[in-house]
C-alpha cells in the first residue's frame, strides 16, 4: 500500500493514511510536494494530468508532484518522482511551502501541507503515459497570462502556487 504522512498545520507528524483515503472527503492534511523544473531558457516544463487521475486529471499542472514516503527525505522524494513521471532526475532545492484544500467534483479533495521544490534541466524527458497526458515548456510570462484567461484549465495548487512563489 502507498501510505502519506498526515500532519498539522506546522508540518509535524500526527500519523500515516493510505493515499486514496486520505483523499477521500474532505480530505485530511497531509505532507506534498510540488517540482518546478526550468530549462536553460528559464522556461517551466507543465503537465497535463492523465485523464486516469483521480482528482484533477486533465488539468495542466507544475512539472509533477507526489508525496514524501513516510521516512522518505524531502528532496529524494522529488527526484524519485520526476524519475518515475518524466524519465530524468536532477538536483532539487526547496523554494518554499503552504497549505491548502481544495475540492474535486463529489470524488475528493486535496488537503496538503506542500512543499515547492525547483530544479533546472534540458535534457531529454520521457513521460510516463499512466501519469502524464501531454507536457510543454513555457515562459512564466506567457504561463501568467493563460492562467488569467483560462484558470479553470489549471489545477488549484498550481495556481497558488505561480501567483505566491514565481
Amino acid at each position: 500500500m502507498n501510505y502519506v504522512v498526515l500532519v498539522n498545520e506546522e508540518d509535524q507528524e500526527v500519523g500515516r493514511e493510505e493515499k486514496i483515503k486520505a483523499h477521500l472527503g474532505e480530505g485530511k492534511l497531509h505532507r506534498a510536494f510540488s517540482v518546478f523544473i526550468f530549462n536553460d531558457k528559464d522556461e517551466l516544463l507543465i503537465q497535463k494530468r492523465a485523464k486516469e487521475k483521480m482528482l484533477w486529471g486533465e488539468y495542466w499542472s507544475n512539472t509533477c508532484c507526489s508525496h514524501p514516503a513516510p521516512n522518505e527525505d524531502l528532496l529524494e522524494a522529488g527526484k524519485r518522482r520526476l524519475f518515475e513521471e518524466l524519465g530524468f532526475s536532477c538536483e532539487l532545492e526547496e523554494v518554499g511551502s503552504f497549505v491548502y484544500s481544495a475540492k474535486f467534483k463529489d470524488i475528493g479533495s486535496e488537503n496538503e501541507f506542500c512543499y515547492v521544490l525547483k530544479g533546472v534541466y534540458s535534457g531529454e524527458v520521457n513521460p510516463s503515459p499512466e501519469e502524464v497526458e501531454e507536457m510543454k515548456w513555457i515562459s512564466l510570462d506567457d504561463l501568467k497570462k493563460e492562467v488569467e484567461r483560462t484558470p479553470e484549465k489549471f489545477t488549484p495548487w498550481f495556481i497558488q502556487e505561480i501567483r505566491k512563489f514565481f
